[in-house]
């Protein structure tokens, strides 16, 4: 996991893309959440809150 945020990183920084990075960020919050919800007594809070 870690040489992979490195090489992410690193093509970044080189190809001057950082603007990606807080979509990238984003993505995986959101992936994060749907994660989390999926299985958890969580999702009655996550559906109040949209």
């Amino acid at each position: 996991m870690t040489e992979f945020l490195h090489d992410l990183w690193t093509f970044l920084k080189v190809r001057k893309k950082l603007w990606l990075l807080p979509i990238i960020i984003i993505l995986a919050l959101l992936g994060g959440i749907v994660v989390a919800t999926q299985q958890s007594s969580l999702a009655t809070f996550i559906y109040t809150l949209f």
